[in-house]
């Protein structure tokens, strides 16, 4: 199966439903031009919907780490939304669960991103 990115918007939040297997090669190539593109035009705020991922190797991972970093160091936000079984697995073993905050409701993720704003403008 080939691995496809559709992004939709939700108010200011880009949520790119990935489809397929993130490998080394042209899953992981997708997943960094989609995030790079985001960034370029501006978005910061940014939901990967892993429902249909079947698979995340480890170039993979390293791919959203990058994807992380990159949003973050431009003042943005980078959250999960329906890990599969394996993709959780992943992320519990690498530890990288305490980076990757991850949800299983759209609507609970969206309305985090708000909370997050909320909160920068009063600090």
């Amino acid at each position: 199966m080939s691995t496809k990115a559709t992004v939709r918007q939700a108010g200011d939040v880009a949520i790119v439903d990935l489809a397929g297997r993130i490998t080394l090669g042209e899953g992981s190539g997708l997943v960094r031009g989609t995030i790079k593109d985001l960034v370029n035009a501006g978005q910061k705020n940014i939901l990967l919907n892993l429902k249909d991922v079947s698979y995340i190797d480890s170039a993979g991972l390293g791919e959203m780490v990058g994807s992380y970093a990159s949003v973050t160091s431009k003042g943005g936000s980078i959250k999960l939304l329906h890990p599969q079984a394996k993709v959780h697995d992943l992320l519990q073993v690498t530890k990288l669960y305490t980076v990757f905050v991850a949800f299983d409701d759209e609507m609970e993720a969206l309305r985090s991103f708000k909370g997050a704003a909320a909160g920068k403008l009063f600090l």
